[in-house]
């Protein structure tokens, strides 16, 4: 039996690797440090959606390529790889994928088309914790008027539709909000990787019934998103903890001391060694989850081991990186510093891996999961 990828997976990972490798580099991404303009790369935004690399998932019938959840993943790990400034994971997972997972067909019809052609900017308030909404709705005679506030969401000023989770009495509705709607109000987040977010307050904002995605049951959809954009950070997670181990063991096998490559020196080569184990533990996990997603099977288990390798890995992978660099890699003007903040942003995002391990422990006492 053949466990390599497809040729399609492959040739889909070599696209997003060229077009990211000619337009991402130490140049580019300078010029939104510390802020100096939103990390949004609209050039290579449109690159990428003239390739259809966004639109990965999205059925053909609607412009995509009509494969699946793992395809999305690979790609995702090669923006990972080059921590490249575009809303991927906002606008295809917190977005598309619900939509065309839940969305009745009309609604499907309306925005999918030009989301996957990327007249539509989307993004989701999918990606704080596992908590109840924050956001609560009011039946209206035409659809429902929402109070409440998102906490942090990624790209959320950039966006033209937020789906936003809402508290309906003893239910959950899912809706979308346009940019611009009365009552919607922004506050720009300064996030450790410059990474766009929003702070999302709605005071009295109404959803007409055609903008409602789900009106009931949202609970379902929440989770499921939840999952898949959890399994996301752990790729991107993947691809920049990869890329940062292979820059410093490239630097140390250039690096001399004492006459000789400081890669030869036994400590030196104990932390690649181990951080090479690590990534490649972080590897096979996270592309089981994206697997098992891709094919609609449980994976809530696989899910957690992931978020726990992810969160772990880049803290150790960041760590040794920067010790074995030594001051270069905390040099604004030496690429490494970028990685490791990425690493750390998503660690801290994933959650402790310590309540991790016990939330695992729990539901594996309770016989839940362990053959999923």
């Amino acid at each position: 039996m053949d466990f390599g990828f497809s040729d399609i997976q492959g040739e889909l990972r070599a696209l997003a690797r060229k077009i990211l490798d000619d337009a991402v580099s130490a140049v580019t991404l300078a010029a939104y440090d510390e802020f100096a303009a939103p990390r949004f790369d609209r050039d290579l935004w449109q690159t990428l959606l003239d390739s259809g690399l966004p639109g990965i998932t999205v059925a053909e019938e609607y412009g995509g390529m009509g494969l699946g959840f793992m395809e999305l993943g690979l790609f995702i790990e090669e923006l990972g790889r080059s921590i490249a400034p575009v809303p991927v994971l906002a606008h295809c997972v917190s977005g598309l994928l619900p939509l065309q997972r839940y969305a009745a067909r009309e609604l499907q019809d309306r925005l999918l088309p030009p989301a996957t052609r990327g007249e539509l900017l989307l993004t989701g308030d999918f990606w704080s914790g596992s908590g109840a909404p924050t956001v609560q709705g009011e039946a209206t005679a035409h659809g429902l008027r929402l109070t409440g506030h998102c906490a942090a969401v990624p790209f959320a000023r950039q966006a033209d539709w937020l789906l936003v989770p809402v508290e309906l009495a003893d239910d959950i509705a899912i809706v979308l909000v346009p940019a611009g709607a009365a009552g919607l109000h922004l506050t720009d987040l300064q996030m450790t990787h410059f990474e766009p977010h929003a702070a999302v307050a709605l005071d009295a904002v109404s959803v007409p019934s055609a903008d409602i995605l789900l009106a009931s049951g949202g609970e379902q959809l929440v989770t499921w998103t939840r999952e898949r954009c959890t399994a996301a950070l752990c790729a991107q997670q993947l691809g920049a903890a990869d890329h940062a181990l292979r820059m410093a063991a490239g630097y140390t096998s250039e690096r001399k001391q004492f006459g000789v490559p400081i890669a030869t020196f036994q400590a030196v080569g104990h932390r690649m060694a181990d951080g090479y184990i690590d990534i490649e533990c972080l590897r096979l996990c996270t592309w089981q989850a994206l697997s098992l997603l891709g094919e609609e099977r449980a994976a809530t288990t696989e899910v957690q081991i992931a978020k726990i390798w992810a969160g772990d890995v880049g803290h150790r992978v960041s760590y040794a990186c920067q010790h074995v660099h030594g001051g270069t890699g905390i040099d604004r003007d030496y690429p490494l510093w970028r990685y490791c903040l990425w690493l750390r942003f998503n660690e801290m995002a994933l959650g402790s891996s310590a309540s991790q391990t016990a939330a695992l422990g729990r539901r594996l006492a309770r016989g839940e999961g362990l053959f999923s």
